[in-house]
């Protein structure tokens, strides 16, 4: 199993490589490593890189995606981004997402930045996402291992466990930093709260019902991919 989370890996970083070009703009040199401390960096094209004399295989290399994140939360569920130094103005990432059995769920949300593309590689998915106004068309689809599902740049997405065992999905996105709304957590639980009479009538809901749903939302678990 763990050769195929890394065959995963490397296929959604091909396949994803086309689609980095519609987001991230290109860079103009062979890499530029992030580095935190100016006095170890240069400026390569304006952009403060380590020096590239100084590079070493490791600022390429992230070790960890074979381990199960942890799904004991709320939604459960559990995103584990690649930390890779060496992707810095690439416009591309990626990550590894855990599902709890049955009730695992990334819940409804957006990359502003980033169109995803998405491969099971364990478990029973059932995904989706909605199109724009005016059609706000549903689309949808149950994943098997070795699927793979696209989701198009902002619109509102989701994945759902609907199998009785833990399941597992790589997903590659076109963005360095695609960013992440996630909707219920935005709308229910923003800092500071929006006025429920503005909820109210935004959802066609009873104030009482908007003022519960402020007070469950939460801000340790917003890392949705």
């Amino acid at each position: 199993m763990k050769a195929v989370y890394f065959l995963a890996a490397f296929v959604l970083l091909g396949l994803d490589s086309k689609l980095a070009s519609a987001s991230d703009p290109s860079p103009l040199q062979d890499f530029c490593i992030a580095v935190n401390d100016a006095k170890n960096g240069v400026f390569i094209n304006g952009k403060l890189c380590k020096d590239p004399k100084l590079a070493t295989p490791e600022d390429f290399l992230f070790s960890g995606l074979n381990i199960p994140g942890n799904t004991s939360n709320q939604v459960g569920s559990m995103v584990t981004p690649a930390i890779v130094s060496g992707l810095n103005t690439f416009g591309i990432s990626l990550v590894r997402i855990d599902f709890a059995p049955y009730v695992g769920l990334n819940p409804l949300h957006t990359h502003p930045r980033a169109t995803e593309i998405l491969v099971v590689v364990q478990g029973t998915l059932y995904v989706g996402f909605v199109t724009s106004n005016p059609d706000n068309r549903l689309f949808t689809k149950v994943l098997y291992p070795g699927d793979v599902f696209v989701f198009p740049l902002g619109l509102i997405h989701f994945q759902f466990n609907i199998g009785h065992t833990n399941a597992v999905a790589f997903a590659a996105l076109s963005s360095q930093n695609p960013g992440v709304v996630t909707i219920a957590n935005a709308v229910f639980g923003s800092d500071a709260d929006i006025n429920p009479d503005v909820l109210a009538k935004a959802f066609q809901l009873d104030k009482n019902i908007v003022n519960q749903l402020q007070s469950r939302f939460w801000s340790d678990n917003d890392n949705r991919n």
